[in-house]
């Protein structure tokens, strides 16, 4: 069921229509927009006009034609009226704010806006004319711009939109230009678009890529395994990146010398072509251009198959119009398929379906499918974007008569793997191309729209790539979408086709905020934290280091390095005023300081207290590190509003002394928990049933615990004192959250697994949550009140909490980055860097986050002890074999400690995780990967610990 030429306008077009640079700026026979298309009752005195860039007639005219898109496609939305707000000029943050600009036809980029509006609120900007815009030399960046824009209109959530001067104006962060925009308009975007400092997601050197029909074949079928159409190309001095490649499979390229006197050898090919196995039972071939001139206006002539004569007719024909580096193309048509369910042969021609695939890059340049929409119309006539109604897949499946649940899955499935294999194939030609050659050191493909055919090939129902594009099946998806959008006649779409999108603009507009940055980090923290240093790298952040160790590997890896015991951390107040004396005479220009180390947390926020930088108060440091303080400091917390924090604490009393137990024995309800107050890692954690038990316990601890020597980093340099609390029933969660002045921008939830008792050690996680939603939100909800209940108002912190009977109850709050595997599983799992975001808030920059993150995935780990797993650690499981494990995919690794040394007080040795698409698959694959490793076995029952996660 191929579809002809899903883009064009015209699809028999005769020899001697005009050629491209007859057309007007947009794509129209004219210089002058269409008129009297949009019937509305909008307001029409709206101030168009950019002050200081004033447009010439006709660059106006367009300008007003697309404002009067956008309102159609709003008032079709049912969504309301822009507001024009131009007269009370945005003033906003410059340099300092998330701002995703697109220049672009408003209704091939609604989805993309709508959906920017509600993830990012406020800073998707949509520019209606390259006026609106500006480019400024980049001090220390020659060659490269800046890009600002000067008026925009801003969409907010609710479809809400307005009108918007800036002054001074907002710095891209991220830009996103159409630029099918024709030779007027299109070279404008395309300068605009060509070596600017913030990350792009277009470039006329890529578009020209994409658009160019016989290079992406020959792309997705070498390297993406892709199937195509069977293609016979007539290339005139191909480029560079065609010529030379191996043939494919039903793909074959002739390069010609010359435009004449090629009668003999398109002959010969075309009889050989059409004689060919790789037609199959084909009828029909079409015979069209390919290059960039001829994007959007393809001549395309069909013959049947018999007619050799014809076909080469049209094919000389067509190579007088060749320029360089493009060709003529003479492809199978096939025909609609039978497909096997159908009820008997139909009496008309059949239904042809159209499949438009929107795919995305995401974190880690992953390519991710986002959403498939068909078009169906007659099998006898060539079906392009245009012209026919979207649906879904299931419903256009059935219109033709394959309604079979597992029929539909699976050509669900193929069309998903051959959509990301193009884009795979895409960042891989774009990775060997040179910034030149891309349009610019930003400039990067973050998504296409893939256009499919169904064919039968051996019984299978197999997609064929007709095309790569920009924008077309991304506008298809919004129209799609926007079927439930005004009358409420059915249920909203699962995700926005845009949302992955949005989330990798947003993403790279961090990026581009932060590179450059000037941080102090204080404490380097062990093996764990050794991803900060890559990572830090990779932002292109300028760290310097205060650290007591003076051999620490990461001190060849930071700007600066100041060497500073920080160990005895009762004298924070004083260490903080000694080191800001040391950074002011190094003379560091500092954008912000952080720590993810808990032993450095408190002396962390006095430090930015001395140097006016931004962080949460020392006083709310102080609440939060000390566990019994953060409780009882809760339970005083009664509200309003409600509902308070008191309703997640738990009773606890402090333990100093032996009477100290003795009285608290009598407070604290039995069987409780007994803990370090300035602990981690669950180190020194214990059940307790009785008075004896907590006695000898406190003894234990405060005989073999007493000071930074007996356990490095789990906080005795804050002292050995211990917290008795009650012990709630329930499962365990963690909840990591992203705070900024006081709102909540980002939420993750995890599982844990029952822990071996008496001990406290972690065993097993899940992510994201097991829980039903109202669950998850309560857990949210409760973590993000204890922390404004302690005063954390800005950073990122870990909240350890049990949903009990009577809802989530407070363990602690750890006022850092989640540690051992959450910050990479949120990364994996989401595309959210929890340290980026931290790093942000330091600087106090808002984090760019997706307002609704959506896992990708599931991930199903378990911790591995030394005192358990020494065996298999040294083994089966040892670290060299882990690792290869991780690198072929099959697991993933996250190592917590560097020697396999056992001890009375230990911590994980490291986390040992495997993905799926369910929580049920990554479990069993977990399962079955530790018992063949030998991590599972009688006294370390891996599936218990897996239980929870059913």
């Amino acid at each position: 069921m191929l579809s002809l030429d899903p883009s064009g306008p015209e699809w028999d077009c005769p020899l001697g229509s005009k050629d491209l640079e007859d057309e007007g700026p947009w794509g129209g026979g004219s210089g002058l927009p269409p008129t009297g298309c949009f019937p509305g009752s909008w307001r029409q005195d709206v101030v168009l006009d950019c002050k200081g860039s004033p447009e010439g007639t006709e660059a106006r005219a367009w300008t007003v034609y697309y404002y009067s898109l956008l309102q159609s496609c709003l008032q079709q939305a049912g969504l309301p009226e822009t507001q024009d707000r131009s007269q009370a000029p945005r003033t906003g943050c410059p340099g300092a704010e998330v701002t995703l600009c697109v220049l672009g036809s408003p209704s091939t980029f609604l989805p993309v806006l709508l959906e920017g509006g509600v993830q990012s609120p406020g800073n998707m900007l949509l520019c209606l004319s390259p006026a609106w815009l500006m480019k400024v030399p980049a001090p220390g960046q020659p060659g490269e711009a800046a890009l600002l824009v000067l008026k925009a209109v801003s969409f907010h959530p609710g479809g809400l939109t307005f009108l918007d001067d800036f002054v001074p104006p907002r710095r891209a962060t991220y830009f996103l230009a159409g630029l099918g925009l024709g030779p007027s308009r299109g070279r404008e975007a395309a300068e605009l678009a060509r070596d600017l400092t913030c990350p792009t997601g277009a470039s006329a050197e890529l578009a020209r890529l994409l658009e160019d029909r016989l290079l992406t074949r020959q792309l997705l079928a070498q390297q993406g395994g892709v199937a195509v159409p069977a293609t016979l190309a007539f290339t005139y001095k191909p480029p560079g990146l065609l010529r030379g490649g191996d043939s494919s499979p039903g793909l074959r390229l002739v390069e010609l010398s010359g435009k004449e006197g090629q009668e003999t050898l398109v002959k010969e090919e075309v009889e050989a072509f059409l004689r060919s196995e790789a037609l199959g039972d084909v009828l029909q071939v079409a015979v069209k251009l390919s290059g960039w001139r001829w994007r959007g206006r393809q001549a395309l002539h069909l013959h049947p198959r018999a007619e050799l004569g014809a076909v080469v007719n049209t094919v000389l024909a067509l190579l007088e119009k060749l320029e360089e580096e493009e060709s003529v193309l003479v492809e199978a048509v096939y025909p609609p398929v039978q497909l096997p369910c159908s009820d008997g042969p139909s009496p008309g021609p059949g239904l042809a379906v159209r499949i438009c695939a929107v795919v995305c890059r995401t974190q880690g340049d992953r390519p991710l499918l986002s959403k498939v929409v068909c078009g169906v119309g007659r099998g006898d006539r060539p079906l392009r974007h245009h012209n026919s109604l979207p649906r879904t897949l299931e419903v256009a499946l059935a219109q033709c008569g394959l309604g079979e649940e597992a029929q539909v899955a699976a050509v669900r499935q193929r069309v998903k793997a051959a959509a990301e294999a193009a884009l795979t194939a895409m960042l891989a030609l774009e990775a060997g191309l040179s910034a030149e050659q891309r349009g610019g050191r930003r400039a990067h493909t973050d998504f296409l729209g893939v256009d499919f055919a169904l064919t039968a090939a051996g019984g299978m129902l197999t997609p064929v790539a007709l095309e790569l594009n920009g924008g077309l099946c991304l506008e298809a998806c919004g129209a799609l979408e926007g079927l439930w959008a005004a009358p409420r006649l059915g249920p909203a779409a699962d995700e926005a086709a845009a949302a992955p999108l949005v989330e990798t603009m947003l993403r790279r507009s961090a990026r581009c905020l932060m590179e450059g940055k000037q941080l102090l980090v204080v404490g380097a923290g062990g093996v764990s934290k050794k991803f900060v240093w890559e990572a830090a790298r990779d932002y292109g952040l300028q760290l310097h280091l205060v650290e007591s160790d003076p051999n620490h590997f990461a001190s060849q890896l930071v700007q600066t390095f100041i060497h500073f015991d920080m160990t005895e951390h009762r004298r924070d107040e004083e260490n903080a005023r000694l080191l800001a004396e040391l950074v002011r005479a190094r003379g560091l220009k500092l954008d912000g300081c952080f720590s993810y180390w808990d032993d450095c947390l408190v002396l962390t926020a006095l430090l930015c207290q001395e140097l006016g930088l931004p962080c949460s108060p020392p006083a709310a440091m102080r609440l939060a590190k000390k566990k019994s303080l953060t409780q009882l400091h809760l339970l005083r917390h009664h509200g309003p509003p409600w509902p308070a924090p008191s309703l997640h604490a738990v009773p606890c009393c402090p333990l100093e002394s032996e009477a100290d137990v003795e009285r608290a024995v009598h407070q604290v309800p039995l069987p409780g928990v007994m803990k370090l107050e300035f602990g981690a890692g669950a180190v020194g954690v214990r059940l307790v049933e009785d008075a004896p038990q907590c006695h000898e316990h406190f003894s234990r601890i405060t005989r073999d615990l007493q000071g930074e020597a007996d356990h490095p980093g789990i906080g005795l340099g804050w002292g050995n004192a211990m917290l008795l609390m009650e012990f709630v029933e329930g499962t365990e969660h963690d909840v990591d959250l992203v705070l900024f002045g006081g709102r909540l921008l980002a939420a993750f939830v995890s599982d844990n697994g029952p822990t071996r008792l008496p001990g406290f050690t972690e065993t097993a996680a899940c992510m994201p949550t097991g829980l039903a939603s109202e669950q998850e939100a309560q857990m949210v909800q409760a973590a993000f009140r204890c922390c404004l209940g302690c005063g954390l108002l800005d950073g990122v912190f870990n909240v350890e909490l049990k949903l009990t009977g009577a809802g989530p109850r407070l363990i602690e709050i750890n006022p850092r980055m989640g540690g051992f595997y959450l910050r990479d599983w949120i990364l994996e799992l989401y595309g959210v860097d929890l340290l980026l975001a931290a790093v942000m808030v330091a600087c106090g920059l808002r984090p760019a986050l997706p307002t609704r993150p959506r896992a990708r995935g599931h991930l199903v780990g378990v911790m591995c002890l030394v005192s358990q797993h020494l065996q298999a650690l040294s083994s089966t499981a040892s670290r060299e074999t882990l690792q290869a494990l991780h690198d072929r995919g099959l697991l993933r690794l996250n190592l917590l400690e560097e020697a396999l040394v056992p001890g009375e007080y230990e911590e994980p040795y490291c986390s040992v995780a495997c993905a799926g698409s369910s929580p049920t698959e990554a479990r069993l694959r977990l399962l079955g990967l530790c018992q063949g490793l030998g991590i599972d076995g009688p006294s370390y029952p891996v599936a218990h610990f897996l239980s929870h996660f059913k």
